[in-house]
């Protein structure tokens, strides 16, 4: 298996532009570029998604990676952290004990899987043992899949954290890789969308697919969900993307062509609100109610990846391919530039919020192999 990447917690120098932003810590441990991170403020951590085939789950506080998930196969595309699973305060005292995640893939599977207590034994094998329990000689209550060789545990837990091979249930259906996956609203249900042009519902607890979302005709970017509703948005490469209604009995769906390239995110603001990223370096801002022309236009000098839109403030923070990230408000007015030289030396693929954070308020991930956390200042004032 090769020797274990050590994680390095680097706390960068401070740098300062007008006091608007500054970058924290750099979050490494993953061996390929980083395709996606998703924060949960409230548990203060984060995880990320990398084309190495892992998802990490670090702690904000430390900049240490408190697990490791490595059952699939392929590049993992995407990370949702379930809100809904409340931690059981029996598994442990760690801030992500119970939590439970879901990673799309490659590999065309997406993954549930959950964090161990922690107390329970950390994974440290060689590559004789790791085949043999690949063999299925497991421990049939262990369905996280944990290995119990205790070998260097101070060395392992500074580096992956819980090491979980096998998930509680596995997702399959799609007939090409799975590029993104949400929860919806309530946490039973879960929306996948994939290169094979389709985007599925399930029922997680049940691992069946209750709905198939079709009509794009090309591969699925994105997708997002409500955090109130049951609405769906999907983003495609064929220039367009889509909203699913499943509040009635009879689902609906209004396609909108607003982007002249592959449409590479499309993301709620509010409950009529929503912003759309594209290859064609723009950014857009809608208003459900009134569709024909966008509320306001983002242009950039560079295609734009998955956007991230703040909660509590109106700004949407902007990933682009060359490098650079953007932080403008809704009416598309940009705040001061964020430090070029101290962000990521790679395409930038997604940001991710965690409103109100004391220390660390937006996360960058990068092809550098990087999660950057940064202090932004979201006022809009110069």
């Amino acid at each position: 298996m090769g020797q274990k990447l050590r994680t390095a917690l680097r706390g960068p120098p401070v740098f300062r532009d007008g006091s608007k932003f500054r970058l924290s810590r750099y979050l490494e441990g993953h061996k390929d570029g980083v395709w996606h991170v998703a924060a949960d403020s409230a548990r203060n951590i984060c995880a990320s998604a990398s084309a190495d085939q892992t998802a990490r789950v670090w702690s904000l506080e430390s900049g240490a990676c408190l697990a490791t998930y490595l059952g699939h196969t392929g590049s993992v595309n995407c990370v949702a952290i379930s809100s809904t699973c409340a931690v059981n305060n029996s598994e442990g005292s760690g801030t992500a004990a119970g939590l439970l995640l879901a990673t799309a893939s490659g590999d065309e599977s997406t993954h549930i899987w959950k964090v161990p207590s922690n107390n329970a034994p950390l994974e440290q094998n060689s590559s004789e043992e790791e085949e043999e329990n690949h063999g299925g000689n497991r421990d049939p209550n262990n369905i996280l899949g944990l290995e119990h060789n205790k070998r260097n545990n101070e060395t392992n837990e500074k580096s992956d954290g819980h090491r979980i091979r096998v998930p509680v249930i596995r997702l399959t259906g799609h007939r090409a890789p799975v590029i993104c996956c949400e929860w919806l609203a309530g946490g039973q249900q879960m929306v996948t969308a994939s290169w094979d042009r389709t985007a599925n519902i399930w029922d997680v607890e049940k691992g069946e697919v209750v709905n198939i979302l079709s009509g794009h005709e090309s591969e699925l970017n994105h997708c997002s969900t409500h955090p109130n509703h049951k609405l769906v948005l999907t983003s495609s490469k064929d220039s367009t993307f889509r909203l699913w209604d499943f509040r009635e009995s009879i689902q609906s769906v209004a396609v909108f062509q607003g982007h002249q390239d592959s449409v590479t995110s499309v993301s709620f603001n509010t409950d009529y609100r929503i912003v759309s990223s594209s290859d064609d370096a723009t950014v857009k801002i809608w208003d459900l109610r009134n569709m024909r022309t966008p509320l306001a236009t983002i242009r950039l000098s560079s295609p734009a990846n998955r956007v991230a839109v703040s909660k509590t403030h109106a700004v949407v923070a902007i990933p682009q391919d060359n490098r650079h990230v953007r932080i403008y408000d809704l009416n598309g007015n940009r705040l001061p530039r964020m430090p070029n030289r101290r962000c990521h030396e790679r395409m930038v693929t997604c940001c991710a919020w965690l409103d109100e954070h004391p220390t660390n308020n937006l996360l960058t991930s990068g092809f550098d192999r990087m999660v950057a956390a940064w202090k932004v200042n979201t006022t809009t004032s110069s």
